[in-house]
């Protein structure tokens, strides 16, 4: 029998962090972070959960195939998430029963409440919140309820409304800064000023280094890249909201994502996001697309808002405006969808690992039409890679709710106005 030799090496912490005067730098999962065997506890494998709303739909032509199953044909939408198509699933026909009218069923988007009418209505507990309830305690922070202009997407179970973050910055302290309130003041101002927090941490990180295999310090210069990106664009945004801005007889746009370039904020978001996951800081988010503030978007050939042009009325121009900012809304859930692809949490994609729902609270917003909403769901362990398309007799939005949760390990058989797993998705 061959011999075999059991190692003395001690693995790393799960939790491990980079620490120094106010920093506190969480690490994704490494290999050195395994039992020495390679055993890992199927219980301590963790699921996450992040649900993204733009609060005035798609153009439906552009988003849902005509055709079903697995051999859909792309639409230009659609098109632009090609790399990820086996990971994802288009659902049409899909919508919450008795929401409330227009622009409010935002608030019920996550929580599936039956709506009684403005006097008597009482939001419910938002799914996010749900699974909080009962996976509490397992990371730093609980949940992160985010927005780029207003809005929130989180409810507790008493129906009330949980403010979102629409400031990065104080999302990336957040994530990384630790301390007592002088220590914080002077590391923020520190990293105002241009210096990373890498550098505070720089003697641990290249102890740490030196301690894991190859791959692991590949892993680490590629989250530690991601950290310096995030920071740069924090650190531009910084600096250039303090500054007045020129008077010109034309539209100039700095590097800086103003209220105007939903872009902009959109993928920093998606930045920080990203990084909150591969650090298992949290396992919910929420985020809140508001399109209906910030003026005319930096965007060519586009010249207004997005709220005027998802009210189009089938006007040819504002329609093919309208085209030109979705298609970049849709380019930058692909960035968001390759970071999780290519981040790995012992030997499984990040993206296995997270339910990403992707929708829209109206599925006609130039009517303000709350039926067959825009819905996407990737990753999370499901049979991905098809349309559904349901009809006439369509289930609840709340049934693939349902199916989210129990994915995600908890027993639930209904949920808001869900009445039992969505016909149709499977896991993987």
């Amino acid at each position: 029998m061959t011999p075999f030799h059991v190692s003395t090496r001690r693995p790393l912490p799960r939790r491990t962090l980079l620490r120094a005067a106010g920093v506190s730098l969480a690490l994704p999962w490494l290999g050195a972070m395994e039992p020495v065997f390679g055993e890992v506890d199927s219980g301590s494998v963790p699921s996450r959960m992040v649900l993204v709303n733009r609060g005035l739909g798609f153009h439906a032509e552009d988003f849902f195939p005509s055709d079903e199953g697995a051999d859909y044909t792309a639409t230009p939408y659609l098109d632009e998430l090609s790399a990820a198509r086996g990971d994802f699933t288009v659902f049409s026909g899909l919508s919450h029963p008795h929401c409330p009218p227009g622009h409010l069923s935002e608030d019920t988007i996550l929580t599936a409440a039956t709506y009684t009418g403005a006097a008597t209505f009482k939001n419910t507990v938002s799914l996010d919140q749900y699974v909080a309830g009962h996976i509490a305690g397992q990371t730093r922070i609980p949940f992160l309820a985010l927005c780029t202009h207003f809005g929130s997407l989180s409810w507790t179970e008493r129906g009330v409304a949980i403010p979102a973050d629409r400031d990065p910055s104080a999302v990336f302290a957040r994530l990384f800064l630790e301390g007592s309130p002088r220590e914080k003041q002077a590391q923020q101002q520190a990293f105002r000023s241009g210096r990373s927090i890498l550098d505070s941490v720089r003697t641990e990180t290249a102890a740490l280094q030196r301690r894991v295999g190859a791959g692991d310090r590949e892993r680490l210069d590629q989250y530690f890249t991601a950290v310096r990106e995030a920071e740069s664009r924090l650190q531009n945004a910084e600096v250039w909201s303090q500054r007045p801005k020129p008077e010109v007889p034309v539209k100039r746009f700095g590097p800086f994502p103003d209220a105007s370039d939903i872009i902009g904020r959109t993928r920093m978001v998606y930045e920080l996001m990203h990084l909150a996951l591969v650090t298992d800081s949290t396992r919910l988010i929420t985020f809140s697309i508001d399109s209906n503030g910030g003026g005319t978007p930096p965007i060519k050939g586009v010249g207004d808002n997005r709220h005027n042009l998802s009210h189009h009325g089938l006007d040819p121009d504002k329609l093919a405006q309208l085209r030109r900012l979705e298609l970049e809304e849709i380019r930058c859930l692909a960035e968001l969808l390759t970071s999780l692809q290519g981040s790995t949490e012992a030997g499984d994609r990040l993206l296995d690992r997270t339910m990403l729902f992707y929708g829209s609270n109206l599925g006609n917003a130039s009517s303000h039409d709350t039926r067959n909403l825009p819905i996407i769901l990737a990753g999370g362990g499901f049979r991905h890679g098809r349309h559904l398309r349901f009809g006439q007799d369509t289930p609840p939005l709340g049934n693939l709710f349902v199916s989210m949760l129990q994915q995600f390990g908890l027993p639930a058989e209904t949920f808001g106005t869900g009445t039992g797993t969505l016909t149709g998705l499977e896991a993987a």
